[in-house]
């Protein structure tokens, strides 16, 4: 998502089908059999829906003109993406290839309802040698084989003000100490440290992963039951509520913001000093009216003697639905998405960090590689289990409800963490048996 998936949604949910290439049924060719048509669920990357298509259009032209295939293009906002997918796997009419956000990729994958990235699947596209190990490592359950080849990267970073901090006489942190110190500095008036998407059920969660994971914490042990409420995932989301609570370092209001574009409009806007983000969010940034000079990036900082774990590899990953009638077409646009070409022209445009081995090498931009070490040896993988998007669901949620206590003056301790944590673990559990 963004979170996966990020999990930058703007929140208008909508599809937009390019103009100039055929549309067909709702279920693309998987139910119309038509060879020479696909259709193609892209999730929203860009600044807007609209911008989307602007983006892929020429691209998926391009598709076209050298294959003879066309596209029919549906963009969809993150709002509504992972449940149109679960509605497709269940009714079976779906498109024939579709943006996942990487972190669904083992859910998804055992719904049985897409394709096999199997050997000559594999050497259709290009062959596994052509992805990054980290890239490729999201597709599916650690020794299966995987349903989903990855198409952009995405990794969390620190992003900061400079002249905020450089005002201030700060430099940009490096142990959480140093940062929730820094943030409180720059709270004036109505100025805030942080800017948070406390309403968003993806974010949240996302957070509650990473704080736990730099405590060395687990949410689900070897046999994929929910271990949500050990000691170090109740001080991992403590540590992140504190920002809003203890450290009051962001705006209670930040409680109702849910998604992750609202907390990047406060930073633009030149509300906030600090946010929490991933790469892709520097389109928005610059289209809001911050200048690409006018802020930096720096891993997510963990707490002193802590792990230095800063993000989960995320971003978003291709898969084919198995009752495609064009399985062969399915392959081919996959193949030409993560192709060198295409990946040069669409990371650019996406913000989005190279998914191929061989892109790594060619990149020289400082700010991307602060992110793609991240990506590459800062990160850890989200639970790769069935039950992911029911963490998600459930962990999220019940922050969402703590960051609206903490809101409305409500004091939010541990106790109250490890009951809500054993609330969501039972939900998991029952519905897995």
């Amino acid at each position: 998502m963004r979170t996966a998936i990020r999990a930058l949604a703007i929140t208008a949910a909508a599809a937009l089908t390019v103009t100039g290439l055929t549309a067909c049924s709702a279920g693309g060719s998987g139910s119309s059999g038509d060879s020479k048509t696909l259709t193609y669920w892209a999730s929203n990357q860009g600044t807007s829906l609209q911008n989307d298509k602007e983006v892929l259009t020429p691209v998926l032209k391009k598709f076209t003109k050298e294959t003879g295939i066309k596209v029919n293009l549906q963009v969809i906002g993150w709002n509504d993406l992972q449940n149109k997918i679960q509605t497709a796997v269940t009714s079976g009419q779906g498109p024939d290839v579709v943006n996942i956000g990487n972190t669904w990729a083992t859910s998804l994958q055992a719904t049985g309802a897409f394709q096999e990235f199997g050997s000559s699947e594999m050497k259709a596209i290009g062959g596994s040698d052509k992805f990054g190990k980290v890239a490729l490592s999201t597709g599916g359950a650690p020794g299966k084989t995987v349903t989903s080849v990855p198409l952009y990267g995405l990794a969390y970073g620190l992003y900061y003000n400079k002249k905020m901090l450089s005002d201030a006489g700060i430099t940009p942190p490096t142990n959480w100490e140093d940062l929730v110190d820094d943030a409180k500095k720059l709270t004036t008036g109505s100025t805030y440290g942080f800017s948070l998407a406390g309403g968003s059920y993806t974010e949240n969660a996302h957070f509650a992963f990473i704080n736990s994971a730099q405590n060395g914490g687990e949410w689900f042990d070897k046999d994929g039951k929910p271990t949500f409420t050990s000691k170090a995932n109740v001080e991992g989301i403590k540590r992140y509520l504190d920002l809003m609570q203890d450290a009051k370092v962001a705006n209670p209001s930040n409680a109702q913001y849910d998604n992750a574009t609202q907390s990047t409009t406060d930073f633009a806007k030149k509300k906030a000093a600090f946010i929490l983000n991933q790469n892709n969010a520097n389109a928005t940034i610059e289209s809001l009216g911050m200048k690409a000079d006018e802020f930096g990036v720096v891993a997510l900082p963990a707490p002193t003697g802590a792990k230095q774990i800063a993000s989960f590899p995320a971003g978003i990953n291709l898969s084919v639905f198995k009752n495609t009638k064009n399985k062969d077409g399915a392959l081919k646009f996959v193949k030409y998405m993560t192709s060198q070409d295409t990946q040069a022209t669409l990371d650019k445009p996406y913000s989005a960090l190279p998914v191929l081995a061989s892109a790594a090498d060619s990149v020289t931009d400082e700010q991307t590689k602060t992110f793609l070490d991240i990506y590459n040896n800062k990160a850890k993988p989200l639970p790769l289990v069935p039950a992911e998007d029911q963490f998600e669901s459930t962990v999220g949620k019940a922050m969402n409800d703590m960051f609206a206590k903490i809101a409305t003056g409500s004091k939010v301790s541990e106790a109250d963490i490890k009951s809500a944590l054993q609330t969501a673990q039972d939900q998991v559990s029952q519905a897995n048996g």
